[in-house]
């Protein structure tokens, strides 16, 4: 058996309320569920993308809890990549640049296919990239 999709995607963030700002706002993804303290969860695409504060997520469950999720979590900067495409990327760096958010990196893969690199505000490393990086259309 093989995994047909990736569901769902963690960073860990130091702040959820300029995570929400930033994922919601920014990158415009549609919030899906709040929970103050813990995370912030976004639509995106066929996926979710999952917000934690990294120190609750290392706290076990409550007695009580409804969903008996067991402790996990990171420490230190994370990477997710979004797919777009090469007008999308163009269209994404005049945005970030719009912004005032700096884009790191803007290459061309030896393979084929464009990134983009930008820094959330907890400094996770997100990724803008052409699917055909990885061989997809």
């Amino acid at each position: 058996m093989t995994p047909s999709a990736v569901l769902e995607s963690a960073l860990y963030v130091t702040d959820l309320a300029a995570a929400e700002a930033f994922y919601g706002g920014v990158l415009g993804l549609e919030r899906i569920v709040r929970v103050e303290g813990r995370h912030v969860f976004f639509r995106c695409g066929e996926g979710v993308v999952l917000l934690f504060d990294a120190e609750a997520t290392r706290q076990p469950p409550r007695p009580d809890a409804k969903l008996p999720v067991p402790p996990h979590g990171a420490v230190g900067q994370g990477h997710l990549c979004f797919a777009a495409s090469a007008a999308e990327i163009d269209r994404w760096k005049a945005h970030f640049e719009a912004e005032g958010i700096a884009v790191e990196a803007d290459f061309e893969w030896p393979s084929g296919g464009r990134s983009i690199y930008i820094r959330d505000p907890s400094g996770n490393s997100l990724e803008f990239a052409e699917p055909r990086i990885w061989g997809f259309r």
